[in-house]
């Protein structure tokens, strides 16, 4: 069965998008290439088994194993080394990444504290936008009683837009909840 995103898009957000940008061609139209979720644990320079917590919050959420960065060069004031394990990050594509987002925009972003949408000024001008969350916890696969620390993360959608007007529009109809002015 297609994830109800997917075919949402299939269905609404293709037809819609032709005809407010005057499309020719179907493959013109964009769509979201991949979703990256990454969080950096800075305790992870202090405390190697903070690392480990990060991870599993993280493989809970995504539902794929993350990857674990290493830092690329030692910083002496953070007490970081090169090739030190700092934060960790899974990238999103097809199925998983629609699940995702449709967990994303209807579950747990409702669950943020005094939300009233998520910023329309966080895209980067190459159509690409960028969400970062202050805890984990508002994700329903994460049990409250076993998280041993707090983390935000930083999640980036990325599009196949050609500028932030079609991305903003694409996301719009997908369901993205944005703050209205």
């Amino acid at each position: 069965m297609a994830p109800r995103l997917k075919e949402k898009y299939a269905k609404e957000v293709v037809p819609a998008l032709k005809e407010r940008f005057k499309y020719q061609n179907p493959m013109e139209v964009p769509r979201i290439d991949k979703v990256i979720i990454n969080m950096g644990v800075g305790a992870a320079a202090a405390d190697a088994k903070a690392m480990d917590g990060a991870v599993s919050d993280l493989t809970a959420i995504a539902g794929q194993k993350p990857v674990v960065t290493r830092a690329k060069k030692s910083i002496a004031n953070f007490k970081i080394r090169e090739g030190m394990a700092i934060g960790s990050k899974v990238t999103l594509r097809g199925e998983r990444m629609y699940e995702f987002l449709d967990k994303l925009f209807n579950i747990a972003l409702p669950r943020i504290r005094d939300f009233r949408g998520v910023s329309p000024k966080s895209l980067d001008g190459r159509g690409n936008y960028t969400l970062g969350i202050k805890e984990q916890l508002i994700f329903p696969e994460i049990n409250y009683d076993k998280v041993d620390k707090v983390r935000g993360m930083d999640i980036t959608l990325v599009t196949t837009a050609r500028n932030d007007e079609q991305a903003m529009e694409l996301l719009r109809l997908m369901g993205m909840p944005f703050r209205t002015a």
